[in-house]
């Protein structure tokens, strides 16, 4: 009895370093912005298995595929003078991506609306916009408010984190499937699920937020938008989740005290920067 105990010591404790070691074979430590004013450094973790530009060819293809069946509803850029908008406020967000990462200036960037009464905004990899009306009729946003929606959008592909989630989803498949080949239950892949929600999803979604909250401001304050109408804007989100199911943009991240007290932080460590824009306009 005690040495089947021990066998199976052992078999699990290797099982869990084959399991780690898959998990981190395949991902490379980087890198992809620069830190900016509000300091995102953190280390991220990428696959080989997923190249960057495969997956902006791929977002390319399903971007063409949204707008192409948008456009056979008579759902596509309904509004030209709010497409018109939407499209100032993002190009003027787009010509301060270089402070992050300079490579940005070269991405073919596409901005678009598309009419749905659904409160969100989206920015796929390699620079693929969506503003949906329902965010724009439902909050109403002001110019500095929408320029907070489209910087956090914008921020999320400039940090690649479709690609950061996307390497960590193949890498905990792979880590999985040795380790339910080792021990031949498939419990180990039911547990092995919740155990990568707890690890991956849940910390890594709300990490990515943050970044996005961060730098979203800084590209606002930098276009010359008011920093501090992000808190105000999240502040209408949360509102308009009570009593109902939250705006999709709010789905996995309701908008908590402690995510408005960081961007109040956010936006005053770059007011300066708003003022400087400011000023130079102004000349």
């Amino acid at each position: 009895m005690e040495a089947d105990m021990n066998q199976k010591r052992h078999f699990l404790r290797n099982a869990g370093a084959v399991l780690s070691l898959a998990v981190l074979a395949g991902c490379t430590g980087m890198n992809t912005t620069q830190s900016g004013a509000v300091g995102v450094n953190r280390t991220q973790y990428m696959s080989s298995m997923v190249p960057s530009q495969a997956l902006e060819q791929e977002a390319t293809q399903q971007y063409a595929d949204i707008l192409k069946e948008a456009q056979a509803k008579g759902l596509l850029d309904r509004d030209a003078q709010q497409l018109a908008r939407v499209r100032n406020i993002s190009q003027r967000l787009i010509a301060q991506a270089g402070v992050f990462r300079p490579d940005a200036a070269g991405w073919k960037w596409e901005v678009h609306v598309l009419s749905s009464d659904e409160i969100n905004a989206w920015c796929m990899p390699g620079g693929k916009i969506a503003v949906y009306t329902g965010l724009i009729g439902k909050i109403k946003p002001s110019d500095d408010e929408l320029a907070a929606v489209l910087g956090h959008e914008i921020a999320h592909a400039l940090r690649e984190h479709a690609r950061e989630r996307v390497s960590q989803q193949m890498a905990t498949n792979l880590g999985l499937s040795v380790l339910s080949i080792a021990t031949g239950s498939s419990v180990a892949s039911d547990l092995g699920g919740e155990l990568t929600s707890v690890m991956f999803t849940l910390p890594n979604s709300r990490t990515h937020e943050t970044e996005a909250d961060r730098m979203g401001v800084e590209l606002a304050a930098r276009a010359g938008y008011d920093p501090r109408a992000a808190v105000t804007l999240w502040q209408k989100m949360g509102a308009a989740s009570q009593g109902n199911a939250p705006p999709e943009i709010l789905s996995t991240h309701p908008s908590a005290a402690s995510r408005i007290s960081d961007l109040q932080a956010a936006a005053q460590k770059v007011m300066p920067l708003y003022e400087q824009s400011k000023g130079q306009a102004a000349r």
